[in-house]
């Protein structure tokens, strides 16, 4: 039980308690009120932990909509490139991976995501060496260590350079291979119940990379194993005019050509999007995975967030890949989500309520899971952030919620994931970090 913390619980009314409490048992939240705890069997028993939460700030634990676990391996490398170029650069860098470069540093990412309060984390997985062994199967395992609730997705490249594609040829597979090893992958790892710890997705790259041929066939087998769809799309203005001069259509028009939006997808930075394609997007109830931390470390620009959330459209929040984002913490993104709304269209644009929605409800909305976890309430799984606001960086900050969003990140006083600790005191519990940083650094100078 945590006690005294002021509470976000990010429900339906905007529920927030100054003083409060939240009781776990087993893996899910079973109260979550104002003042003490009222005596019951989950709160009275002698094996009851009992948290003294003063001066923390509890939230749902954070969800993050889009990743790349395998790019923490090369992070820093075309550090004032555009997207075009920094994947050039990288794409040969990616083709010499292995599966144990892929563990440990998913590892790392997955350790420091729990570290600045995410429970909950997707990943896309789309580069595949042909003598690289099961990456994707390394991904989970990497997950299952650190114990972050996970949606990978299988993703895939068939369009190579030779083909009109971006990717150099010897780093995309033949669209039967990538079927075969989807169709393998979610037999072998997804698990669609309630409270799945593992759900994976179906998950071609970019309109720049993948044939018409294999987005319309992994569209198909993705509706029919029952799994969600994700891609890149609307990144970049060179994607914008790539689309214009290969399939003579905007990227949003190209996707919806192929049947590939819907509530069954998400679409991963959409930065170039005009009002007839967010209107689209929302009409559909295809969510999106803001990334602003990567959109502006890459120069791609910035997204129409706040015109996506007044349209309706679901949005979570992502910090993409590490090697675009070498920071990979999702409260970051929540408060460069905030800021450049804000510098675009005023103070007004977004909320600090709003940038946290985003990465808690929002996520798991994004996710398909807005029935699970987002949000701190009875019967919700109970995946939950616990921060410390009363160190220096945050006394005196009237607004707990603006302290966490705004201000300097706060120490992790505990994270719980499906109710088993993750982080207590701002250190892993899971791993050893030293160890886990340690090898990391091994694995990077692999590459």
């Amino acid at each position: 039980m945590l006690a005294g913390c002021a509470i976000a619980t990010m429900d339906d009314a905007g529920t927030e308690h100054a003083r409060g409490h939240i009781v776990v048992a087993g893996n899910r939240i079973a109260a979550v009120g104002p003042g003490v705890a009222p005596t019951t069997d989950a709160t009275d028993g002698g094996d009851v932990r009992h948290i003294d939460a003063s001066g923390c700030l509890a939230t749902p634990g954070l969800i993050n909509t889009h990743h790349h676990l395998y790019q923490w391996a090369t992070r820093g490398m075309a550090a004032d490139a555009t997207l075009f170029e920094w994947l050039t650069e990288l794409y040969p860098v990616w083709a010499a991976m292995d599966a144990e470069i892929v563990v440990t540093v998913a590892t790392a990412g997955l350790g420091w995501l729990a570290k600045t309060g995410c429970t909950t984390t997707a990943d896309h997985h789309y580069v595949f060496p042909r003598s690289g062994g099961d990456l994707l199967g390394a991904t989970v395992a990497a997950a299952r260590e650190v114990g972050l609730r996970f949606h990978p997705t299988r993703g895939s490249m068939d369009l190579g350079a030779s083909s009109g594609g971006l990717p150099p040829d010897d780093v995309v597979e033949s669209r039967d291979e990538i079927l075969a090893a989807t169709e393998v992958a979610i037999a072998k790892f997804h698990d669609p119940s309630p409270e799945s710890m593992l759900r994976v997705g179906v998950a071609p790259c970019s309109p720049f990379s993948v044939s018409a041929e294999l987005l319309a066939e992994a569209a198909q087998l993705a509706r029919s194993r029952g799994v969600r769809l994700h891609t890149h799309l609307a990144e970049t203005a060179d994607e914008t005019r790539y689309c214009a001069e290969r399939f003579g259509r905007t990227p949003v028009e190209y996707l919806d050509s192929l049947d590939w939006l819907g509530t069954d997808v998400w679409l991963a930075h959409a930065v170039h999007l005009d009002d007839a394609a967010i209107a689209r997007i929302a009409a559909t109830g295809t969510g999106v995975a803001h990334c602003p931390s990567s959109n502006a470390r890459l120069g791609s620009g910035i997204c129409r967030t706040p015109a996506l959330l007044e349209a309706g459209v679901p949005v979570g929040l992502g910090v993409d890949g590490s090697a675009s984002n070498e920071a990979s913490s999702l409260l970051d993104d929540v408060r460069q989500a905030v800021l450049m709304a804000r510098a675009v269209s005023g103070p007004q644009a977004m909320s600090v309520r709003q940038a946290l929605r985003m990465a808690t409800r929002g996520g798991a909305q994004v996710l398909g899971r807005p029935d699970d976890i987002g949000v701190l309430e009875p019967g919700k799984l109970a995946d939950i952030a616990l921060w410390r606001l009363d160190t220096l960086p945050h006394a005196g900050i009237a607004d707990p919620v603006a302290a966490l969003v705004l201000g300097a990140r706060p120490p992790l006083e505990l994270l719980l994931v499906n109710g088993q600790p993750v982080v207590e005191h701002d250190r892993l519990v899971t791993v050893d970090e030293d160890d886990v940083a340690a090898a990391a650094r091994r694995a990077s100078a692999r590459q």
